[in-house]
């Protein structure tokens, strides 16, 4: 499968869903990464007119989780996340966000994963930590 058809399939799990309302997009992935953008408008601020930092965990546990199921490849488990860790280190008051998960240990029924977020000038937004579960699935 090429990388554009890796999106495609990313891309068509989030109609109807929270990532869809969030406007979140999968647009790049390799070897060791999958990096999603979202964009940063008053559909996600919080009252001071920045972006909701429940909106920036929300895009980065998307990152993570998604990048957890898209490695591991296997239609018989199921990937969840138990812990969620975000550090918020600059406000955005406008255009995208860019997530970036790499993995930090991907172990047989735990995975954890580092999520940057950056803005269009590679400025550190948010840093992330998510530790997801892998289940059989019933």
């Amino acid at each position: 499968m090429n990388k554009q058809q890796s999106l495609d399939i990313l891309n068509s799990y989030n109609k109807d869903t929270l990532m869809e309302t969030l406007k979140i997009e999968f647009i790049n992935v390799g070897a060791d990464f999958l990096t999603a953008k979202m964009p940063v408008n008053s559909k996600v601020h919080q009252p001071y007119g920045i972006l909701h930092g429940g909106a920036t965990a929300a895009l980065a546990e998307t990152v993570g989780s998604s990048a957890s199921a898209f490695f591991l490849n296997d239609k018989s488990k199921i990937v969840k996340g138990v812990e969620l860790s975000i550090n918020h280190l600059k406000s955005k008051r406008e255009g995208e966000v860019f997530a970036t998960a790499k993995a930090i240990h991907q172990g047989r029924t735990t995975h954890l994963w580092e999520v940057k977020i950056v803005d269009e000038e590679d400025n550190l937004i948010s840093l992330c930590k998510i530790t997801n579960i892998v289940l059989d699935k019933k």
